[in-house]
């Protein structure tokens, strides 16, 4: 008994000391100094940006040990509401999605936590963080008051706030401040109402003394719109900057406080078709150091950029739609595979003359493998193996359908009719008000007749006979994450006319492509496509082993067009070899397998490679540059 009471005594002396650590825990604006408090002490924060969305997990530790011994003592972190909510009230935080281990893992390597919830992140993702589910209601008014979506928005913080508010600093965790939104003044609503209800809702579940704050651009316009009494005013702005002009408009939002660069620009995004961005080391180390110099806090967006593995990339529409690139590199510091820069060094040494950097050697890049080529062999066109990838079989509709209505959010649909009449002669196939959104492949009784896109090719010429099957696969190239554009339907938008004629009486398949594909079932059965078409989509698919090493590697898909990689059934991402400017797409060591044999399955959409080769190499091709 007496031992009993000793282990209880301990326990409650234990719990105690836990709870007055608990207790001398904040994180504070002092107004009067202009400044954070962090346990009463002033402090500064020097930031950088990672995505835990576009790093696998097997990496989440190695990416964090690198910021830290960087000299940065804290990360910015996006949650995206759709990488956890792909069907409505189905909720997933495991494995890639594990929010608690990833902040874990930031506790343990000493960084502190700046995060952004949304509901809207941008962050050139699908939709900027909304899930696509919301489009099935018409009406919806995205980012607003409306009703309907904030019940959504409602019952999504309900999850994400009540699992995240053991993570707040006075709470014992890391976490010491939350965004609101995310750059709202750059949306036409500007609805104050949205905004008000929102903070009431972070504070339900955050309490009174979690310093909430708005990020907004740097022009008066977006600060007005994007900011609200009880929430931090913060902005945003890259190299070229005036920082002494860019800080006297934060000042005119938010007289008193500390001075705050939420997103300073290491580099940009890339679109399919533009050149490969960078920015110079020494813009980034220059400006870095004179906001350090006037005492201000700064997060470097982005740290790492990472990958938009599968179909999670987002687009922008300026004035065209213009879909992001698979990577995500965005000539960080830290690479799309983590490894250390220059401009990292620069800025390492930058950081040095503001706050002591950790001691020690800095973790290496991660080793790489040129595994060489692999020869692919067809295993058959999409249009023959619907039954595989559409089981449940097509809807049937007078009029097409969007991806939306048929609850089939990412990734492909076929739409199937019957030509109505002989086309003997090249005939016009039109969409009238450019609804096609976003690549659809054009093809008439399996004989592929080409594309037709978004903004750039809106009529195609086809010949045929009466009755022949005509088959229009549309690609979801990536919502639009940013303005006014963002509830973006995919698929056929309106009708498609064949001539004079509006064409009807549509079969709709969507194919479940990732899921058959990550049931190895293009080893499995799958016929060889030898005798059909050679252009037009289509699956080919092949084997390589390791020799023993698992190692990140970059695929090169040379004299291919157009398509999605899938590597042991993992989707790594879009490739558009015929466009660029991105040639490699990142392959981490954990798809790859060091004893078994692996597996590359590619969906080519338009024409493959006459040598039918793909080649893993030990270095990536951001650029349209042969390397």
């Amino acid at each position: 008994m007496k031992l009993e009471r000793l282990c209880l005594w301990i326990s409650l002396l234990s719990s105690a000391l836990i709870f007055a650590v608990w207790a001398e825990r904040s994180f504070s604006i002092d107004y009067r100094r202009n400044s954070f408090l962090k346990d009463g002490e002033q402090f500064r924060y020097i930031s950088g940006s990672i995505h835990y969305s576009r790093v696998p997990r097997y990496y989440w530790r190695d990416r964090l040990l690198k910021l830290y011994m960087s000299g940065l003592n804290a990360i910015q972190v996006y949650v995206m509401w759709n990488y956890h909510e792909q069907e409505q009230g189905q909720y997933s935080f495991e494995g890639d999605r594990d929010l608690d281990h990833f902040l874990h893992l930031a506790n343990e390597t000493g960084l502190l936590v700046i995060l952004r919830p949304g509901p809207y992140v941008c962050a050139e993702w699908d939709m900027g963080g909304l899930p696509a589910w919301l489009l099935q209601n018409p009406k919806i008014i995205l980012r607003s008051a409306d009703p309907d979506y904030m019940q959504a928005v409602s019952n999504w913080m309900a999850v994400l706030l009540t699992k995240i508010q053991p993570w707040l600093y006075q709470n014992g965790g890391n976490i010491i401040s939350v965004q609101v939104e995310n750059e709202y003044g750059s949306y036409f609503a500007c609805d104050y109402n949205y905004m008000r209800t929102l903070r009431l809702l972070f504070r339900s579940f955050l309490g009174e003394d979690v310093v909430l704050f708005t990020t907004d651009g740097n022009t008066d316009k977006e600060l007005v719109c994007g900011t609200l009494e009880g929430l931090y005013t913060t902005i945003d702005f890259g190299t070229g900057t005036n920082i002494t002009a860019a800080f006297q408009r934060q000042r005119r939002f938010e007289p008193k406080g500390p001075l705050v660069n939420s997103e300073f620009y290491t580099g940009w995004l890339d679109h399919w078709g533009d050149k490969h961005s960078s920015v110079q080391s020494q813009e980034v180390s220059k400006m870095l150091r004179e906001m350090l110099s006037m005492g201000a806090n700064v997060n470097m967006y982005m740290f790492e950029g990472g990958t938009n593995f599968g179909y999670w990339n987002g687009a922008d529409y300026d004035p065209r739609f213009r879909p992001v690139v698979t990577s995500y590199d965005y000539d960080a510091p830290l690479t799309e595979a983590g490894d250390p820069t220059e401009k990292l060094q620069a800025i390492r040494d930058i950081i040095k003359d503001f706050r002591d950097v950790p001691a020690g050697p800095f973790p290496p890049a991660t080793l790489k493998m040129a595994y060489g080529f692999v020869m692919l062999q067809k295993m058959g066109n999409v249009s023959s193996l619907l039954d595989v990838l559409s089981p449940q079989g097509p809807v049937r509709s007078k009029n097409p359908l969007t991806f939306e209505e048929i609850k089939q959010y990412y990734g492909y649909v076929l739409y199937r009719t019957l030509l109505p009449w002989n086309l003997p002669d090249p005939t016009p196939l039109i969409s009238p008000m450019n609804g096609i959104h976003d690549r659809s492949y054009i093809s008439v009784n399996g004989v592929y007749q080409g594309v037709m896109e978004r903004d750039v090719t809106l009529v195609i010429n086809v010949t045929g006979r009466e009755g022949d099957r005509l088959d229009v696969l549309v690609e979801n190239m990536g919502r639009v994450n940013f303005g006014s554009n963002i509830n973006d339907y995919k698929g056929i938008l309106g009708n498609l006319i064949l001539g004079n004629d509006v064409l009807s009486d549509w079969l709709i398949f969507p194919l479940d492509v990732d899921g058959v594909i990550a049931k190895g079932l293009p080893q499995a059965g799958w016929h060889d496509g030898k005798s059909e078409e050679e252009t037009g989509p289509a699956f080919y698919s092949g084997t390589f082993n390791s020799n023993g090493v698992s190692r990140d590697t970059f695929i090169k898909l040379n004299g291919w067009t157009k398509g999605q990689v899938f590597i042991n059934g993992f989707n790594v991402g879009r490739f558009w070899a015929a466009r660029g400017p991105q040639h490699t797409l990142y392959v981490p060591a954990s798809l790859i397998s060091a004893t078994l044999t692996n597996n590359i399955t590619v969906l080519e959409l338009e024409k493959p490679a006459n040598h039918r080769r793909v080649v893993f190499t030990d270095r990536p091709q951001l650029d349209n540059i042969t390397v």
